[in-house]
């Protein structure tokens, strides 16, 4: 049932690995230039619990920055063998660098994961996902030959042949980002074949935070069982936190990260299963290892032990992005929020965009739909009806009436790698 026996180990005994792991990444922490002045004076010995790491400071994305490209560093350059950095264009970016011993923990952690949500050695994964700087698409493919999986590197885009590769090969497991993945459920049907029939039985979404109405969709447009993962380039990629079969949130792997939700802006804990910002703390990356890390991800650690026997907690799926949170007329509002109430209509397609613009000295919001064939009629009548049921559930939920405007299957230009979901007009001219 498990790849790793440590997935069922003891929780005082994980504990306690944890705090043996934490000691050992503080005495190594302090070998590079940020984190030698940074932690001078902590003595590793003071920690007892996982729960003392709260005596040491938290470090941010702009820490990151202020120390690229070599300041949190603990061995010479030699002893490098990967780097991974933001995908931004402009402004200093972040970059993870990796000893090979790093990569092999990250392709053990990957194929642990996978193998907790079904995948095994007999299978063939075709990854669907970019490859390069993004972590995504070498830290599935490194864990899936780890598992032992024939693996394709397919890459992004290209349906065509993404199709021909899945039928040729009898390709079984798939990694696919999930706005893509309505979209090509959508392109199988129109290139003439059955979705019921395609050999895949497990879909690997990730990369991009979904809601579960999202999830939903995708298996029953593709007629398979989607896991939820998660991961950031900053813990190493993917393989960080995935589901198991049970599907009820995602095990952290804790004999690797030490994981804690805070307030965003107290910094304090929050309750068991509250809502509050992810911080994670490497406790066996050997080349650079990361304390306390605000990933501005907002999640909750989900109460009890699950059902699959592994003692690993579990966090839910990811609520949106401390830094994503739009405010309109006085309302916060997650984009989350409104995909929820989106894939929950039966009329909605698989893509949509969130606009905010200004009207003279008020910021409005507007929410651009795409809709499914059979339901956009030249009924003028049942048009404006369906809209403003749409922006009714939307106020419902977001407490403000947006302004919807629905668009025809395949309208809204679609963005390579993670969808572009909220693209903010309010300083350009009408």
């Amino acid at each position: 049932m498990y790849y790793d026996p440590v997935e069922a180990m003891d929780r005082a005994a994980l504990e306690e690995l944890q705090v043996e792991r934490l000691k050992e990444t503080i005495a190594n922490a302090r070998k590079s230039p940020f984190y030698g002045a940074r932690l001078a004076g902590v003595n590793p010995e003071d920690f007892k619990t996982p729960a003392d790491i709260t005596k040491l400071p938290f470090t941010t994305k702009d820490d990151l920055r202020s120390q690229y490209p070599h300041g949190l560093l603990t061995r010479p350059l030699d002893d490098f063998v990967r780097l991974h950095a933001s995908s931004g264009t402009t402004g200093t970016p972040t970059a993870v660098f990796y000893t090979q011993k790093d990569l092999d923990t990250w392709a053990d952690l990957m194929a642990r994961s996978m193998h907790c949500c079904g995948c095994r050695k007999s299978d063939v994964c075709q990854n669907m996902s970019g490859y390069g700087l993004f972590t995504g698409g070498l830290g599935i493919h490194y864990g899936a030959e780890r598992l032992g999986m024939l693996t394709i590197p397919a890459g992004a885009g290209n349906t065509k042949r993404q199709i021909k590769l899945i039928r040729d090969h009898n390709v079984s497991v798939l990694h696919i980002i999930p706005s893509f993945a309505l979209y090509f459920a959508q392109k199988v049907e129109e290139a003439g074949y059955n979705v019921k029939e395609m050999p895949w039985r497990i879909a690997l979404i990730g990369a991009e935070p979904h809601t579960e109405e999202a999830r939903r969709k995708i298996e029953e447009m593709m007629h398979i069982k989607a896991y939820n993962s998660y991961g950031l380039s900053e813990m190493n990629g993917p393989g960080v936190a995935f589901e198991c079969v049970e599907q009820k949130g995602m095990h952290l792997w804790e004999d690797a990260y030490i994981a804690e939700i805070i307030n965003p802006d107290t910094g304090e804990h929050v309750a068991e299963g509250e809502i509050g910002e992810l911080v994670m703390t490497t406790i066996l990356r050997d080349g650079m290892p990361i304390i306390r890390y605000r990933t501005r991800d907002l999640t909750r650690f989900i109460p009890g032990q699950c059902g699959c026997g592994r003692t690993h907690r579990r966090i839910d799926r990811i609520a949106g992005r401390a830094d994503d949170m739009m405010i309109l007329k006085g309302v916060n509002i997650y984009p989350m929020q409104i995909e929820q109430t989106l894939m929950a209509m039966p009329e909605v397609g698989q893509n949509y965009l969130i606009e905010l613009v200004r009207e003279g000295v008020s910021d409005q919001m507007r929410v651009k739909v795409e809709i499914k064939d059979e339901f956009f009629v030249e009924d003028m009548r049942a048009l404006q009806g369906l809209q403003k049921q749409i922006a009714k559930n939307l106020c419902n939920e977001i407490l403000i009436t947006p302004r919807v405007e629905l668009c025809q299957s395949d309208s809204i230009p679609k963005a390579e790698g993670k969808a572009v979901r909220v693209v903010d007009r309010r300083g350009e001219e009408d």
